[in-house]
């Protein structure tokens, strides 16, 4: 079913790390009902809200640095491309940030 993904151990972190946070978002909803508020994101939001919004980011954060990860090996002359590793945690802190303040 899965066969058709590339499933390396950073793909698959970044997985794991979605669908724990689906799961730690419900137990938290269920505990404490969320209310709208207003961050620097440009309308009200709910915690779901900024967390569709992070993800969306974090993926975007992720296909940039994969599309681009050959001319940062070019543009600062690296032996080999950089560790897509770098690009998760870019994209989890900005996952926080938007959770954060939003």
């Amino acid at each position: 079913m899965f066969e058709w993904m590339v499933w390396t151990t950073p793909v698959a972190v970044f997985f794991s790390c979605i669908a724990l946070m689906l799961v730690g978002m419900t137990v938290w909803e269920f505990k404490s009902p969320t209310t709208l508020r207003r961050g620097w994101l440009p309308m009200e939001t709910t915690r779901g809200d900024r967390l569709f919004i992070g993800l969306l980011i974090a993926a975007y954060i992720n296909l940039v640095f994969i599309g681009l990860a050959g001319k940062f090996q070019e543009w600062l002359a690296l032996e080999v491309e950089p560790s897509i590793w770098i690009s998760f945690v870019l994209s989890m802190l900005v996952l926080a940030l938007v959770m954060r303040k939003g």
